[in-house]
């Protein structure tokens, strides 16, 4: 699994992906810097004061909380943006890596829409939990890292799979080999932690899953 991870990691700054990664990287970037203005304009509207200073002093307090909570957005907004790139990404994995092997069939474009949305739902859910519990020392990281590993473990994996299966297919695959897929979850959430570094989520997590389910499924024959 290391040995997938560190290639994946690899790949994802190879000129094979680097268009791909440019623009996933810019709408994720435009995605976060929306919800940031957003996120100033909600409480410039809701927090008004009197005193010049105690405003600024509310500015800078909300740019220092804006900032931490783009930390805890990243993981849903690349989720986002992976649905937009899977295809593309994974079906470059394949021509590259196992061009003897058929290629994947992309889902049809309403239900990758579905299962991006939902993708995006529930890691956004658990993310402004983990978000919510910064102030207990420890417990958010433990949430974010479990939380994340478990959620972007399935979801990029499933992705990956559902290339080749079929949903009940790939989910039973999914949990057979629940404990591999959790730890490669963790690896995509360790990447995710990481400022800057974790923009580049959606193409190597892609990378990723696409090489273990191909490892996987060997194994299985």
């Amino acid at each position: 699994m290391l040995r997938d991870a560190f290639t994946a990691f690899a790949e994802t700054f190879s000129a094979d992906y680097r268009r791909v990664l440019l623009r996933s990287i810019g709408l994720a970037v435009g995605l976060l810097i929306a919800l940031g203005i957003g996120a100033h304009y909600a409480l410039t509207y809701l927090v008004a004061l009197e005193w010049r200073w105690a405003e600024i002093t509310i500015d800078i307090i909300a740019a220092f909380g804006i900032l931490i909570g783009a930390v805890f957005l990243v993981p849903p907004v690349t989720s986002l943006v992976a649905g937009l790139f899977v295809d593309d990404v994974a079906a470059q994995v394949e021509r590259t890596a196992f061009p003897q092997d058929p290629e994947g069939q992309p889902l049809p474009i309403g239900r990758s829409l579905a299962l991006t949305l939902r993708f995006f739902g529930v890691t956004l859910a658990v993310n402004l939990v983990a978000l919510l519990l910064l102030l207990v020392p420890g417990v958010n990281l433990v949430v974010f890292y479990v939380a994340n590993a478990y959620l972007l473990g399935r979801e990029y994996f499933q992705l990956a799979a559902l290339r080749y299966r079929g949903e009940d297919e790939a989910a039973l695959m999914r949990r057979h080999h629940s404990g591999t897929v959790f730890v490669a979850g963790l690896i995509v959430a360790a990447v995710v932690s990481v400022p800057i570094l974790n923009l580049v989520t959606p193409i190597f997590a892609t990378i990723f899953m696409v090489r273990l389910h191909k490892r996987l499924s060997r194994k299985e024959n």
